[in-house]
């Protein structure tokens, strides 16, 4: 961090006056917001791949030159290993339509608007971005060919079909996946371009007026467009629906005609397919790993609805590979990736937000009137949010009442007057809380703690087990922490999860999988 605050020193004159490091990302590079004394900010980065830096600066460099729109480096040390750049703001897209992400999918015009500015963007980056690029400097290779698909298909095989303990004849998948690789990437220089690799909604940033800019853009290389759009349209958390997509893919269609010769609409619609196919079973892959090997429940959790993703398609589409479509097929089906029961919401009135769920929250009279656990069947998960004005809930099952959190030690937007008739289960307050960051920071040692316990009684057998959060009100943190733990525990474990907000009358009971 020395060598960077030297580095802004070299270039600005002066120290910078406030130093902040930024959450992490996916990689191991560390990004600080580094101020002067009048506010102006650029941002600071140290990596730890000087062949990965070299990449990004090379690039970022040759798109400013062809005036798009990517942060601007401003400064570099002479091994590479740090550099200034511009600094875009605070407000990425995935962030922006986060509403609409997480009503399952239901954006409003605001968030549609966003997605096809961007994607309408996207050509201009992959077109004209290419023109003069000299590829070479790409890491860690320079171009998406046969070689670099089937090791991303052996990433799946390997690090997630093997982990699924599905049976499977390795030589006739091998032989597929061949015949998939050699599909992908068989039409050369006719649909060519800077291909970014990692497309999503995370590494785009908006300006104050809407507009996209691109961000780690390091490891994109020479090839297919298609890639890119079915990286971004098909991401697992996004839950797009079907006519949404054919939106954006159209709005992307229409944008790449300024730039290029392309196919009518129906071949470039079925040909995209083949990259969505492709697209799918990398990204299983890489929450395999993530998941099942690193044992990040963040990846565990993104496997069902990128399996549902993987069940629409083969349902819509006759690819022409044979055992690899046989595969898919039985892998859907095993029982941990079935399609499960649309999963209770708890809206602020307290009653359920889907038409077909037979476990809505509803009002009850305050009084905890779960019945005591007889001691027979498999666990059950009870959690409660409660206010320590009140006192701290019992535990009916006689068992003392398991883990008790206090929430107080994180920001309170009970003291804002917006958010004073509001609860955590509200949408300004969940957007307040989660952009102030401090109650994601405690939960997550929250879940660690819970996975941990609910593994072992699992294990052991046992069958109740109880975690409270408190905080001055019992409205705001403790509610957000309940509701997402029993989401957590419900989602993560499959075991009947009994949600209680205390204060506000409501319960919920998140079923467990048959």
């Amino acid at each position: 961090m020395n060598k960077l605050r030297e580095l802004y020193i070299d270039w600005n004159g002066g120290e910078p006056a406030v130093m902040e490091k930024l959450p992490g990302a996916g990689s191991n590079r560390e990004y600080y917001r580094m101020k002067d004394a009048e506010g102006n900010s650029v941002i600071g980065c140290i990596g730890t791949s000087q062949e990965e830096n070299h990449a990004f600066l090379s690039l970022a460099k040759h798109f400013t030159k062809r005036q798009l729109p990517v942060p601007k480096v401003l400064a570099e040390s002479e091994d590479e290993m740090r550099y200034l750049q511009e600094d875009l703001g605070n407000l990425s897209l995935f962030d922006a339509i986060k509403g609409g992400r997480d009503a399952g999918g239901r954006y409003n015009v605001k968030e549609k608007e966003l997605l096809k500015r961007t994607i309408r963007q996207l050509p201009n980056m992959q077109v004209r971005g290419a023109r003069g690029l000299d590829f070479s400097v790409c890491y860690p290779q320079p171009e998406f060919d046969q070689e670099g698909v089937l090791f991303d298909l052996n990433y799946f095989k390997y690090c997630f079909l093997k982990a699924t303990g599905l049976d499977f004849h390795e030589l006739k998948l091998e032989a597929n996946f061949r015949l998939l690789a050699k599909d992908l990437t068989q039409n050369g220089s006719a649909e060519m371009g800077f291909l970014y690799r990692d497309f999503q909604a995370r590494n785009v940033m908006l300006d104050n007026d809407g507009n996209p800019y691109f961000i780690d853009f390091q490891g994109g290389r020479r090839g297919s467009f298609y890639y890119d759009v079915a990286s971004f349209l098909w991401q697992a958390s996004a839950r797009y629906s079907d006519t949404l997509r054919m939106e954006l893919i159209s709005e992307y269609y229409m944008s790449l005609k300024q730039y290029t010769e392309v196919p009518s609409f129906k071949q470039f619609n079925d040909r995209l397919q083949l990259f969505v196919l492709f697209r799918m079973l990398q990204v299983l892959g890489a929450y395999g790993f993530r998941g099942y090997f690193e044992r990040k429940a963040h990846f565990i959790q993104s496997i069902p609805p990128a399996m549902e993703n993987i069940r629409q398609l083969i349902s819509k589409n006759n690819f022409p590979y044979p055992y690899l479509m046989d595969l898919l097929r039985r892998l859907t089906q095993m029982p941990q990736f079935a399609v499960k029961p649309e999963e209770p919401v708890v809206r602020k009135d307290g009653y359920k937000t889907t038409d077909n769920n037979p476990y809505a929250a509803k009002p009850s009279d305050g009084k905890a009137t779960f019945s005591k656990y007889d001691g027979k069947g498999p666990l059950v998960v009870k959690v409660f949010s409660f206010s320590y004005h009140k006192g701290i809930p019992a535990d009916e099952s006689g068992n003392g009442g398991g883990y008790v959190f206090d929430c107080r030690s994180t920001h309170n937007p009970g003291r804002y007057e917006p958010y004073k008739k509001l609860t955590g289960i509200d949408e300004p307050v969940i957007r307040f809380l989660e952009d102030d960051g401090e109650i994601l920071t405690f939960l997550e040692s929250v879940y660690k703690l819970a996975d941990a316990h609910v593994e072992r009684y699992m294990q052991r057998g046992f069958t109740s087990l109880m975690f409270s959060f408190g905080c001055t009100g019992g409205q705001h943190r403790s509610v957000y922490s309940a509701q997402h733990l029993a989401e957590h525990i419900s989602k993560k474990y499959g075991v009947e999860v009994r949600l209680q907000h205390r204060e506000q009358k409501i319960e919920q009971t998140f079923p467990a999988n048959s």
